[in-house]
């Protein structure tokens, strides 16, 4: 697995991966995480893997982090 970069934020950690004729976008927050596969032919670079990831992109992410939290949290009280 090759990193092809990060894309810095404040909140989260986001790397791209190339591996295996896929691109793997990784977000991560504390010990939760999101990965995103792409095909290598479904984009035409690496530039426009790194475009995928816009604001709207990330605030979702950020949305779904803490749903995920939450979900955890839940599921803790329930044992």
């Amino acid at each position: 697995m090759r990193v092809v970069g990060e894309i810095p934020h404040p909140e989260i950690k986001i790397t791209i991966f190339n591996w295996n004729n896929r691109y793997l976008i990784k977000l991560e927050a504390g010990l939760m995480e999101q990965t995103f596969k792409l095909h290598e032919y479904d984009v035409a670079s690496e530039e426009d893997v790194k475009k995928i990831v816009s604001e709207e992109f990330i605030n979702q992410a950020i949305g779904r982090f803490h749903e995920m939290a939450a979900s955890l949290h839940h599921a803790l009280q329930n044992t």
